[in-house]
């Protein structure tokens, strides 16, 4: 039996690594330990306990208005403790966050291999997402198994030199966790949603919160602001819990009639929300993942994008972070039919449902203990419906 850390912690990575700890989990070849770092802690530890998981150990590394530097110090510092406790035989780091990359490099100083989930994305911009594109390069160097969502984040891999054999393409675990999700929500999770279901106006699902947009966030509110001042749609905003997020955003969108300000949603909450919503609004990467996968026509808060497959089918379209530009894209959508239905119809290209089978089946190919799991083929995922078909068997 191998053991196996996974190290996260923020609420995105405890999303998608949740279908990922349920079957390692119930494999007999496995033996997991979920570490949390603390750095978005009651959202991850909510999160997990959404889909019936907890955490193994608590880092508890966050800080009031914590720094980039002082956040990876003190988590390299926390595993640099644990690990050479635990000695697992592995350790999983998801996607391009400080955790990620304080994960990543405790591990290679420690010679315990590293499994990058959701590797190879890049915007082939430093500055843009900042930092998560220089975190996943940085993470790229040390990695010895690299699970790439597509063939596109696979042909990144190559151009950098990682052997051909260290890449598997799995699917991105955002749709199992999603699919999940949506057959488990049960309520909004916040009294100011109840009335959603019988709201006849569009809604918009909107978000910011990334640091290269902290400079135009109050453009991104006042966008926001202009398109619930037409009267036929109604802006819904999950608002971050960081408070340079709240201050920006806040003073301009507070006291609207057409805008509802909630805090963070609970998982499954979330997940019906992004159901209901007719439009998404957002530089969260993970919601150019899940519009898509419902058929939801998504507009992305940037200029460039490391997830540039749903750029190409189709399925979401970029932005920029200026209100006019953000006012005049989801104007046309709103007012144009057929070019609503467009994008709401393209492909979605990230997943089908099993890519934690593929996840754990590459994790198991790696140690000998399994043969090479099938790759995740794109065309398997047109939308059918509301939900993609291919449902991962991860309900208990």
């Amino acid at each position: 039996m191998k053991r196996v850390a996974l190290v996260m912690g923020t609420r995105p990575e405890a999303i998608k690594f949740a279908p990922v700890i349920r079957l390692l989990q119930r494999d007999p070849r496995f033996e997991p330990a979920v570490i949390s770092t603390g750095q978005h802690r009651e959202m991850l530890h909510e999160t997990l306990a959404a889909f019936g998981l907890s955490v193994d150990h608590d880092m508890a590394v966050m800080r009031e208005r914590q720094t980039l530097s002082g956040t990876t110090a003190r988590i390299l510092e926390s595993l640099d403790t644990y690990l050479p406790e635990q000695r697992p035989d592995a350790v999983l780091v998801h996607g391009d966050t400080a955790t990620t990359l304080a994960g990543a490099l405790a591990a290679f100083h420690h010679r315990i291999p590293v499994v990058h989930v959701e590797a190879g994305l890049r915007s082939g911009t430093l500055s843009s997402p900042f930092p998560e594109e220089g975190n996943r390069r940085l993470v790229a160097r040390v990695a010895d198994l690299h699970l790439a969502p597509t063939w596109g984040n696979r042909d990144h891999l190559l151009k950098e030199g990682v052997p051909a054999r260290d890449i598997v393409v799995t699917g991105n675990t955002v749709i199992d966790a999603l699919q999940w999700g949506a057959r488990h929500a049960a309520d909004w999770g916040r009294p100011e949603l109840e009335d959603l279901e019988q709201e006849s106006r569009r809604v918009i699902l909107a978000s910011a919160h990334r640091r290269d947009a902290w400079p135009q966030l109050s453009d991104i509110a006042r966008a926001w602001r202009r398109l619930a001042d037409r009267g036929d749609a109604r802006v819904v905003i999950p608002l971050h819990r960081n408070p340079a997020v709240r201050e920006a955003i806040l003073p301009v969108v507070a006291g609207h009639p057409d805008i509802t300000v909630t805090d963070p949603l609970p998982y499954l909450s979330f997940c019906r929300l992004l159901d209901r919503a007719d439009m998404i609004i957002s530089d969260s990467s993970g919601a150019q993942e899940e519009g898509p996968a419902l058929g939801t026509p998504t507009l992305v808060l940037a200029d460039v994008t490391e997830r540039v497959e749903t750029i190409e089918t189709g399925a979401a379209r970029l932005v920029g972070k200026t209100t006019e530009g953000i006012v005049e894209a989801a104007a046309s959508l709103l007012d144009d039919s057929a070019a609503y239905t467009a994008m709401a119809r393209a492909v979605n290209p990230y997943g089908d449902g099993y890519a934690a089978e593929r996840t754990v089946g590459a994790l198991a190919h790696y140690f000998g203990l399994g043969p090479a799991p099938s790759l995740f083929a794109p065309e398997s995922s047109l939308v059918t419906g509301h939900f993609p078909a291919g449902v991962a068997q991860l309900a208990g």
